[in-house]
């Protein structure tokens, strides 16, 4: 199983961690061991590099006061952007499951930012090199990067959680995208559904890919053509999940032969699509099944409930705070770089048999 390995900086804005090893005379990786684990570096070697840090200005004060004293007990989280515009649902529960492993392991938690603009990535960098915070989850979305200064520089243990950055050695908590749509898929497809259609999250993004990619899979396996899904979206952000959905209906609407079964990357995009459908005269399923991604309460609350692919959130949450216990008390080399948590399908009333398109509506 591959491990992790974090490469030193070879661009900054300021002094590098290398400049501050070699002033203090020991290696990087002494350097790196001593942010990211204080206490499994004696106090004479943390207070060589605290004072090479502070003369070289390397990072804020804070960073040299927790070198001393070895230890501090925030973790940081950075959110993938704004939540005011119709996040996922399912972000409030991620945060609950995180906050509360953390707590029951002496931790508190600070939300990083709302936004991801270059001032916002600048706040979370500046943190994280100064020393104010002792670790960080990366909650589906990259690593912060600005000026060629990269959280992944800063000597921090990092996990990333629903999505997989194992390939660039961070530790990372995801679920079975891929595998979870195929599944639904021929579920629907075995209820004779033959034509799909795809309301997509963002184009190139990490969710789009693997859970379009289990959807062609399925239709692969069941010897159907993948010609007969039709896509829409791919520009909009999961934060306008809603919206999404929105324009959604107008490109179903506008389809010459209408498919039969809905797959929606997020439950914000199904409810208001199902809403907006639903006023143009189709009806859920009779008409059109509908399957969404995320697991969030309010899907069964809809009308008429919403079948959805549910994601393990708490286990993902309480897993991603224990990989990074084990890298601030164990050491990167024993920590695996990729989890996977599989998701599960709840089934609900917006899934029918196939029916023969209703082109009228």
């Amino acid at each position: 199983m591959k491990k992790n390995k974090i490469l030193p900086a070879e661009e900054n804005s300021g002094p590098l961690m290398a400049d501050v090893a070699d002033l203090a005379g020991v290696a990087i990786s002494t350097v790196s061991r001593a942010l990211a684990n204080p206490g499994r570096v004696n106090a004479k070697t943390r207070a060589k590099i605290a004072a090479a840090a502070e003369k070289l200005g390397y990072t804020p004060n804070a960073m040299a006061r927790n070198l001393r004293i070895g230890k501090s007990n925030i973790i940081m989280i950075v959110l993938p952007g704004s939540l005011h515009h119709g996040a996922s649902q399912i972000i409030p529960q991620v945060l609950q499951s995180i906050n509360q492993a953390l707590i029951q392991n002496g931790y508190n938690l600070m939300i990083a930012n709302l936004d991801r603009d270059e001032t916002s990535e600048r706040h979370i960098l500046n943190l994280a090199f100064g020393g104010t915070v002792r670790g960080a989850i990366i909650l589906s979305s990259k690593l912060p990067e600005v000026a060629g200064r990269s959280l992944a520089e800063a000597g921090l243990p990092i996990v990333s959680l629903l999505l997989d950055m194992s390939d660039a050695s961070v530790p990372s908590v995801v679920t079975n995208d891929r595998g979870a749509v195929a599944e639904a898929a021929r579920m629907l497809i075995a209820r004779g559904h033959e034509r799909f259609f795809y309301i997509a999250g963002p184009s190139d993004n990490y969710h789009d890919i693997e859970r379009f990619s289990g959807l062609v899979d399925a239709f692969h396996e069941t010897g159907l053509d993948p010609a007969s899904i039709t896509r829409s979206g791919g520009v909009l952000s999961y934060q306008h999940g809603f919206e999404a959905g929105k324009h959604a209906v107008e490109d179903f609407t506008q389809l010459a032969v209408k498919p039969t079964a809905v797959i929606a990357e997020s439950d914000d995009m199904a409810i208001s699509f199902i809403s907006g459908v639903q006023a143009r005269g189709w009806r859920i399923p009779e008409d059109l099944s509908v399957i969404s991604f995320d697991g969030s309460p309010v899907c069964e609350y809809c009308h008429p409930p919403l079948s959805t692919i549910e994601q393990p959130v708490e286990v993902m949450g309480k897993t991603a705070v224990e990989i990074l216990m084990q890298r601030m008390s164990e050491g990167a080399d024993e920590v695996p770089t990729r989890m996977i948590i599989p998701s599960r399908l709840i089934m609900r009333k917006s899934v029918g048999p196939a029916a023969k398109a209703n082109n009228s509506c």
